[in-house]
């Protein structure tokens, strides 16, 4: 067939990604093999494809495809998480923009909206991975809220209640005014805001006396409970057992004693209110105080806010501010720098808030996941600096607030059956509850119109902490095949922002239901910036759209560009000019295949010497490469493994190999040099197709007729033998041979196509193995050995042997002596400054010693060049 010029990216694409398809190839299912087992961090279904999922997804399909080379049963799971917060929000957003408000609706109602959005966004994110080439097993995509994987978080849920391990709780929770939910302590990023601080007049009971509080919240007052002193601090002696009057409201409030005022902050007068502050919560417990909501769900007043009822928390901030001046109420007002948590999904400023909630016990369950990764090592981070933010989070982890206030997500199991908190049962069914109920209230008539089912939904993480056994029946079957075969996994790849949200949480999962390792490594990739290092986003203008890089260079060359510069743990500095990088290699591989599939092949030729030593050389640096990036894959440096096979394929093959075999002008190729030619180019395709599977299976379907059963996705990883190291390095010495006579021909405008000769001294004893490819590399009619200098030659040293290529009639010797005369000259004066600089004590005394170890490589360098041009020219005259 006619090989095309260029290569077509987009139409290659298309076609072997259907073929793979259509041939099953991604498919698995249990085997005799071994399994090789990836889950896909599911991204939220409502999600586009970003730069941090391009360079995610590549790297799981390097893995994924390596492995199936290696003869693995390789399974990749994909799927999509159903996230709560976000696609609530955005279904809201909707009905909302159709003038439909979610509180008039009923919980089927709006579930009914939620999944037409999902049905029509939800698989996006899936179908433009398969256009970046990802090999998953799509028979398998699991979606969080697929009838079985409900069914496995409910079964969790009861399972860990009846343990003990959940509980309900009236707690202070971190509230989400937008979302209006709930989120764990996990979900808030504290950020530092320039505020202010309000120095706040309260008056004291039967007197014109008052004393101030400084406070960062004014619209709190309405929710003051009780003004604290430190009793230790003598300024405030004359206050003890008095009451304040709050500003405004008017309302009288105890003056209490507690040491845990901080005497240096503030006044020393500190306002308690218990509603809304994890620490005044505490205190107003301790002192049996009033807890006085002030807030409604959207962190706007309620009627405790009198006359601000119905506004804004930030609006109420500042007109009660202005109020309270104009009462005499502040003292002053200070800017104010302070850490402000926000919503990690909505980036509403989070306000504290009391409330029943759900909570699931963390204290015992993380013990195993703690000994796995920081004791035994049976699960490893890449890197592993990644241990000590692990350790932190667990060793210092709190009960997970697993309840939110959402309807998107799997319902909590709690069936009511009175008013009181305590009067619910918790059951995988309805069915199940009214038995449970019957038996706790012993009341038979019970029916299942007497149940009401908690409201809440559960947090998403506790859905999708079960993804690497739920995917494959493990909760609700843990005796199935898939489950026992494919279970644990092997390696997981994903971000370290979701460290503790996600894999934390997956690894004391795994521990609790199955008493083993979800998965034995843990790659974390870093966050995909801008030159300018900064992160990408939409607002920012800065995140190429994916789809159009793959569309500009091609899924291979995005493919490259994103993995040459993605170290593990270390953030990408991301430039379009490495996909530029990745579409050059492209091409490069292409036009390497045409130069070989172009030439003309003899059967009776013989093969030349030199194609014999190159193909001996090639198999050795192909099989040093191969031992070199078995090692970076297994460190999990995949940037280092494509580094390796990219210098392989363009330096040795390319560059190398390919000219040392290449046969003369217009003649033919011997047959044996050929199909050797062949056998390497099909092994580079081997090692590169996990990077690059577009263009490596076109050219491999080109080479030859290929069946089904011979694709190369499923071929075979290149064998592993011993090699020649001896080899590689003499060829590196002939590299420098071959460098010294091309340079003796540009310097002396020697035109390739005139023969020359050359005379080597063989001071160091070097091989002579290659000199078939020094002479046709250099278009040499004659190399000899010689034991004396030869005259009248040019010359250069490579290590301590010398190379004579006697001069020719192309060479005018006097305009020669002329020019090495001026580079000695100016050599010289070069040397005498930096030996002027080295005699100076002072300069030697005081420069860094990188500085000094530069200068003397500087004259050592200059010495070497004088004493060849002095050889070069006593050779000329």
């Amino acid at each position: 067939m006619t090989i095309p010029a260029q290569f077509n990216a987009k139409e290659t694409e298309q076609k072997w990604y259907d073929y793979w398809m259509k041939n099953k190839y991604f498919h698995s299912k249990p085997d005799h093999r071994t399994p090789y087992t990836i889950v896909i961090p599911p991204p939220n279904v409502t999600g586009v494809l970003h730069m941090g999922h391009m360079l995610n997804n590549t790297i799981q399909d390097v893995l994924i495809r390596r492995a199936r080379l290696k003869g693995f049963n390789a399974c990749w799971v994909p799927g999509t998480d159903h996230a709560s917060i976000a696609t609530e929000a955005k279904v809201v957003a909707k009905l909302k923009a159709e003038g439909i408000n979610k509180n008039d609706l009923t919980r089927e109602e709006f579930l009914k909206h939620a999944w037409e959005w999902t049905d029509k966004y939800g698989g996006t994110i899936l179908e433009q991975l398969k256009q970046l080439g990802c090999s998953c097993d799509w028979d398998r995509t699991k979606f969080t809220m697929d009838p079985d994987m409900s069914a496995s978080v409910i079964k969790s849920f009861v399972d860990l209640y009846n343990k003990g391990q959940i509980y309900r709780g009236y707690r202070m929770v971190n509230w989400d005014p937008e979302a209006k939910t709930t989120l764990s302590d996990e979900e808030v990023i504290f950020e530092e805001r320039q505020g202010k601080l309000y120095f706040i007049k309260y008056k004291i009971e039967g007197s014109e006396d008052f004393l101030t509080v400084a406070t960062t919240r004014p619209e709190t007052i309405f929710g003051d409970s009780a003004i604290c002193i430190n009793p230790n601090d003598e300024r405030h002696t004359h206050l003890k057992g008095k009451k304040a009057i709050i500003p405004i409201s008017g309302r009288i409030i105890p003056i209490i004693e507690d040491e845990y005022v901080d005497l240096e902050f503030g006044t020393g007068c500190l306002k308690v209110t218990p509603a809304h502050d994890m620490n005044d919560k505490t205190l107003g417990e301790k002192h049996n105080l009033e807890i006085i909501d002030i807030f409604n769900e959207d962190a706007t007043l309620n009627s405790f806010g009198l006359h601000y009822q119905g506004k804004d928390r930030f609006v109420v901030r500042e007109e009660i501010s202005n109020e309270l001046e104009t009462l005499g109420a502040i003292s002053k007002i200070e800017d104010h720098i302070n850490n402000v948590g926000t919503s990690e999904r909505t980036k509403a400023v989070i306000e504290p808030r009391l409330s029943d909630q759900w909570f699931l016990r963390m204290e015992d369950l993380v013990k195993p996941a703690i000994k796995a990764v920081l004791e035994t090592e049976e699960v490893k981070l890449y890197p592993s600096r990644f241990n000590n933010t692990y350790r932190h989070w667990l060793e210092n982890i709190r009960d997970w607030n697993i309840s939110r206030q959402l309807w998107w997500g799997q319902q909590i199991p709690a069936y009511f059956y009175g008013n009181g908190k305590e009067d619910f049962v918790v059951a995988e069914s309805i069915e199940e509850a009214l038995e449970l109920a019957k038996i706790k209230t012993s009341n038979a008539q019970l029916q299942t119109s007497d149940l009401t089912q908690d409201a809440d939904a559960l947090d998403t993480w506790f859905s999708s902490w079960l993804w690497p056994m739920a995917v494959f029946g493990g909760i609700l079957d843990p005796e199935n095949e898939d489950f026992k075969y494919y279970y644990p996994t092997n390696d997981l790849v994903t971000g370290p922002d979701i460290l503790f949200f996600w894999v934390a949480r997956m690894i004391i999962a795994g521990y609790e239901y199955t008493g083993k390792k979800p998965f034995s490594n843990v790659y974390l990739t870093g966050l995909v910036r801008d030159k300018q290092r900064r992160k990408m986003s939409k607002s920012l203008g800065n995140s190429p759209g994916p789809l159009g890089l793959i569309e500009k260079f091609g899924a291979d060359g995005v493919r490259v560009g994103l993995l040459l510069s993605a170290s593990a743990g270390n953030d990408i500095m991301f430039d379009e000019e490495l996909c530029n990088q990745g579409k050059g290699f492209t091409n490069k591989i292409w036009n390497a295949f045409k130069l070989i599939k172009g030439w003309e092949v003899s059967e009776t030729i013989p093969q030349p010497e030199s194609s014999k030593v190159a193909i001996e050389w090639y198999e050795a640096k192909l099989q040093q490469t191969l031992l070199a990036i078995e090692d970076d894959f297994e460190k999990y440096r995949i940037s280092d493994a494509l580094m390796a096979i990219y210098k392989l394929v363009w330096d040795d093959f390319c560059s190398w190999f390919l000219e040392m075999i290449k046969p003369a002008y217009q003649k033919p190729i011997d047959s044996v040099t050929f199909s050797k030619a062949i056998e390497m180019l099909e092994k580079n395709l081997k090692l590169l197709h996990p990077f690059m599977p577009f263009l490596t299976e076109e050219i491999w379907q080109i080479i030859a007729e290929r069946k089904p059963e011979e694709a190369l996705i499923i071929s075979t990883w290149p064998e592993m033998k011993p090699f020649n190291e001896s080899l590689i390095s003499d060829f590196d010495t002939t590299i420098e041979v071959i460098s010294g006579i091309r340079t003796i021909r540009k310097d002396k405008n020697i035109p390739f196509k005139d023969t020359i000769e050359i005379r080597i001294v063989n001071n160091d004893k070097a091989s002579t193995y290659f000199d078939s490819v020094v002479t046709k590399l250099g278009n040499i009619t004659s190399l000899e050995y010689v034991s004396e200098k030869v005259e009248g030659a040019l010359s250069y040293r490579v290590k301590s042997n010398e190379y004579f290529i006697p001069i020719t009639g192309n060479i005018d010797v006097e305009a020669e002596i002329s020019k090495l005369t001026e580079e000695l000259n100016y050599t010289k004066g070069f040397l005498k400054s930096v030996q002027g600089k080295l005699s100076n004590e002072k300069f030697v005394a005081g420069a860094p010693e990188k500085v000094l170890e530069m200068e003397c490589k500087k004259e050592a360098d200059a010495l070497a060049k004088i004493a060849t041009i002095e050889q070069s020219l006593a050779s000329l005259k």
